[in-house]
């Protein structure tokens, strides 16, 4: 077996295990199904180098010479309507729909030219530089700033590259005097070489995107609370120390809010879990909807909330506290009973650390329990601007 027919076997393999990777993690992860694009579209172009092996044993050449042309230009619009699928990004259908028929027209067009003639192998590997380009543009558009889609979008300019290239390296070395001739051509040893390098390459950084997506959902599912949609305790103070840092780097001020169901036991008691539960989202609704952009919140108990806030003090912690109470106290219908809550705040001071100003907003929680529930209170050392407001 001549070594170009070889790398025309590896090539397929490569493309074969690319396409079954994508399936499985697909089908794994009931959040990746997008990514089945990405093995249709290794399926697909693992039909062109298979073509190419089976074409001279072929009584029917013309007939492979077709699919591995059609099959790779057909591969890598499938892998931009993937790109576009997995980012849940418009598919630009008509795009793709005419670059597939101009490239199917190109070939048709110079379907019984000069093989190892310039303009005949221009004509040729055009439309993939094209249809390359056009993947790599889309990487840049669904990615952004992205590292990995950037590093993508750079591998399919590669790709694009290379098939400007190859025609001068099909006239330099020849491709086969004939379609029957090319895997036995020192050209399809390069062109494979160096195409199926580039693919694999375009398929590491593709498979390292979806396990980018697969890791990150992973973390926020073990940070989120499933019942309010909130962070869960793990996620609330991982992510309060990074914004602790952040707004101290900044000079800003930051202050916590700890809010409290009252009577919950009572009321699951009462009323069952299922309208606790449904008290908890209730909740939870109100407090993303009172909470300004840019604030965490978090369930950190059965029936205790988190709130931290950067960018402001106590007095506005304070006041977003009372707003989410009164929003609270007024809800007097839905699918579960009345409920009130409680609320204790405490600014940030400079000299603690995030424990310590949870356990003062704890302290005020809990005399706001004492005073007869259904109130806010501010911590000790925060309580000069406001004073312990009991609400009827």
């Amino acid at each position: 077996m001549h070594a170009a027919a070889f790398s025309v076997i590896v090539t397929t393999v490569v493309a074969a295990l690319f396409a079954v990777s994508f399936a499985v993690l697909a089908l794994t992860y009931a959040s990746q199904r997008r990514a089945l694009w990405f093995s249709a579209s290794y399926l697909i172009g693992m039909l062109s180098p298979l073509s190419e092996f089976l074409l001279p044993l072929s009584a029917w050449p013309w007939l492979f010479m077709a699919t591995s042309y059609a099959s790779l230009a057909a591969s890598i619009l499938t892998l931009a309507a993937g790109l576009a699928a997995f980012y849940r990004q418009p598919v630009p259908w008509r795009s793709i729909v005419l670059l597939l028929a101009g490239a199917l027209m190109v070939r048709a067009a110079i379907w019984d030219g000069q093989r190892n003639w310039l303009p005949y192998e221009l004509a040729y590997q055009a439309p993939f530089a094209v249809l390359s380009a056009f993947c790599a543009r889309m990487a840049l558009k669904v990615g952004g700033r992205k590292t990995m889609e950037r590093v993508l979008a750079a591998v399919f300019a590669l790709i694009s590259l290379q098939f400007l290239v190859k025609p001068f390296v099909a006239v330099a070395v020849g491709s086969g005097r004939t379609a029957r001739d090319y895997t036995a051509s020192t050209y399809a040893l390069i062109s494979q070489t160096m195409g199926g390098l580039l693919v694999v390459v375009a398929g590491l950084v593709i498979l390292l995107i979806v396990f980018r997506r697969i890791v990150a959902e992973s973390q926020m599912a073990s940070e989120t609370d499933a019942l309010s949609g909130l962070a869960n305790r793990r996620g609330f103070d991982g992510r309060a120390l990074r914004l602790l840092a952040a707004a101290r780097r900044l000079g800003r001020p930051v202050s916590v809010i700890l809010f409290d169901l009252d009577h919950f036991k009572a009321l699951n008691d009462t009323h069952g879990h299922a309208s606790g539960d449904e008290v908890i989202r209730s909740f939870a609704r109100i407090l993303g909807d009172g909470a300004p952009v840019g604030s965490l919140l978090g369930r950190i108990g059965g029936e205790e909330f988190a709130v931290l806030l950067a960018g402001e003090g106590a007095d506005g912690a304070y006041e977003l506290a009372e707003k989410v109470r009164a929003a609270a106290a007024g809800v007097q219908a839905g699918p579960h009973p009345p409920f009130t809550v409680s609320a204790g705040v405490a600014l940030v001071q400079p000299s603690e650390d995030l424990p310590q100003a949870l356990r003062r907003a704890d302290s005020a929680l809990y005399r706001a329990k004492r005073e007869g529930r259904d109130r806010v209170c501010l911590a000790e050392a925060d309580s000069t601007q406001f004073p312990d407001l009991p609400q009827n």
